[in-house]
């Protein structure tokens, strides 16, 4: 029979509630953006050629691997919010064939999503699956567009 002192049983607990807390900042955080500094230096004009970033509008460039599942649900969204809104652009990069644009640019995790502006700056970077509206949103200050909000998509149903 397996007996478990109090210490034991302590020390099982707190371990279950470490790793709880670290698997919720690491949920909240995912997915979500931040925001760059508009003035942060250009990205390098021949790596953005190499990636087929054309330099016309806003670029969604999304940098993914083979077996990444979170990667194919990016690529969705993305690819919808490129094709509804005008002047969006959305490129998928394969992260393994392009390792030293992934060291330049300090992709870290897959899926992540750079957003260029016009000029070649990234304006935000988004580490895993990101929301539709969140995506929207970082769009907005770059494309010059109104996103409504949620109160008026309920008003609407």
């Amino acid at each position: 029979m397996l007996l478990l002192n109090m210490t034991d049983v302590l020390l099982v607990v707190a371990v279950l509630a470490a790793a709880t807390v670290v698997g919720l900042v690491w949920r909240r955080c995912s997915g979500r953006g931040k925001v760059q500094s508009p003035d942060r230096p250009r990205v390098d004009a021949e790596l953005l050629a190499a990636l087929g970033v054309q330099g016309d509008g806003v670029t969604l460039l999304q940098f993914s691997t083979a077996f990444c599942q979170p990667c194919r649900a990016t690529r969705q969204i993305l690819g919808a919010v490129a094709a509804k809104v005008p002047g969006v652009h959305h490129i998928d990069i394969d992260a393994e064939s392009h390792l030293e644009a992934v060291r330049t640019l300090g992709i870290v995790r897959t899926p992540t999503t750079l957003v260029l502006d016009a000029g070649g700056r990234v304006r935000n970077r988004v580490v895993g699956q990101p929301r539709p509206a969140d995506v929207l949103t970082a769009l907005a200050p770059l494309i010059e567009m109104t996103i409504p909000s949620s109160e008026s998509h309920r008003a609407d149903d």
